[in-house]
């Protein structure tokens, strides 16, 4: 069998056409993702999930010691107030992060 000896290499040049509708097609992509809201996700998005259960975590803990201690401090019951208080903390930060798993993505 003779060899096709055309003077073109296909595996070293790229076509110039097919890089252009490439870029095209890329592009269309793009635009309809955009266009009906199903953009990627931003990296973004993953830290911004984290601080909020991390505030939600931390914030419920420190706003119901702080409240425990206060009672406590206020009407002498030394330490009951706050491990009631720190208890209750407890469960609105696990609540608040469930309802923050449980939301649909952007």
């Amino acid at each position: 069998m003779a060899e096709d000896d055309t003077g073109r290499d296909f595996t070293s040049a790229e076509d110039p056409r097919l890089s252009a509708l490439d870029e095209r097609l890329k592009e269309a992509r793009h635009q309809e993702a955009l266009r009906t809201g199903q953009g990627a996700p931003t990296a973004d998005a993953g830290y911004s999930l984290g601080n909020r259960v991390l505030a939600a975590l931390i914030g419920s803990l420190v706003g119901s010691a702080l409240i425990g201690w206060c009672i406590d401090r206020w009407f002498g019951t030394t330490p009951w107030a706050l491990i009631v208080m720190l208890f209750l903390g407890i469960a609105v930060a696990f609540r608040q992060i469930i309802r923050i798993a449980g939301e649909r993505p952007e």
